[in-house]
């Protein structure tokens, strides 16, 4: 395939494509984002992301000059063009380019540019590893519901548990209240209950997460979106991790203690099968 991009409407190489030096993106952060994946050559759950686009740029009082059915139509010209089956998609929003000021510029028009690059096929469930995370405090902003491009915060603690030999950094904040990890979202069972941080500004709402909250209320399994503390996670049965790119992924080890079930356990073998089932019905 060839990874292209679209850049304000124009296709092409990914290696050509550029930005001016003065967006507000590259000075400030000043933007919003999102990251679908491609099975098959079709976005899977295109819609939701393209909504919480939408609802991060009102929150930053961005005005999406491009109609959800313009950008479904740029991103599904990207993917027939590169030739993509199996990736992802990063779209992206930003102010605008101006002269460098904090306040926001007049009469600027915001910037959208996107592209499509491949990623490694996901592994069969029988497959898939347990992943190894550690706990670090969580030093974001208090609007994580906004998928900012600010992840500053997000690279330094991702970078902190790959040297920590780690796969994942899972945050907590002030009480040792866990909420979520630097790019998915934390289920935990505890006494029986699986439980995961409440929709708040103080995490982002991923979509897979949404998606394995439906799931477990077609299949019966009792859940609440309750948080929960470091404490309770050390003794959690079963923890997994859900994220766009890497679905439903156990967690086996924290902070060098193995968990005391299997990984996967059954509940997050089901979730990480029905889950499969839902991108199945939806792209092949």
């Amino acid at each position: 395939m060839q990874n292209l991009a679209w850049v304000e409407g124009v296709f092409l190489d990914i290696n050509e494509a550029k930005v001016p030096l003065e967006d507000r993106g590259y000075l400030f952060g000043d933007g919003v984002y999102e990251v679908a994946r491609i099975y098959n050559s079709r976005p899977f759950k295109l819609g939701p992301h393209l909504e919480r686009l939408q609802r991060s740029a009102a929150a930053i009082r961005i005005n999406l000059t491009y109609s959800v059915v313009e950008i479904e139509n740029a991103v599904s010209r990207l993917i027939d063009k590169s030739g993509c089956t199996d990736g992802y998609v990063y779209i992206q929003l930003t102010r605008g380019s101006a002269q460098r000021d904090h306040l926001f510029p007049a009469d600027v028009r915001p910037s959208m540019i996107m592209y499509v690059r491949e990623s490694k096929v996901l592994p069969a469930l029988e497959d898939v590893k347990a992943v190894r995370s550690i706990t670090l405090p969580d030093e974001r902003w208090f609007n994580c519901h906004i998928k900012s491009i600010n992840l500053l915060p997000n690279l330094l603690a991702r970078q902190q548990a790959a040297e920590a030999g780690a796969q994942e950094a899972i945050l907590y904040r002030p009480g040792d209240l866990v909420t979520e990890g630097t790019r998915s979202n934390v289920f935990a069972v505890i006494d029986g209950i699986v439980r995961t941080h409440p929709q708040s500004k103080l995490i982002l709402s991923g979509i897979t997460r949404g998606i394995v909250l439906d799931i477990m209320a077609e299949q019966g399994v009792v859940f609440a979106e309750e948080a929960f503390t470091l404490q309770e996670l050390s003794k959690a049965s079963e923890v997994w991790i859900t994220s766009s790119m890497m679905e439903v992924n156990p967690v086996g080890v924290i902070d060098e203690k193995p968990l005391k079930g299997a990984a996967p356990g059954e509940i997050t073998h089901c979730l990480m099968e029905k889950f499969r089932v839902k991108v199945t019905a939806e792209c092949y």
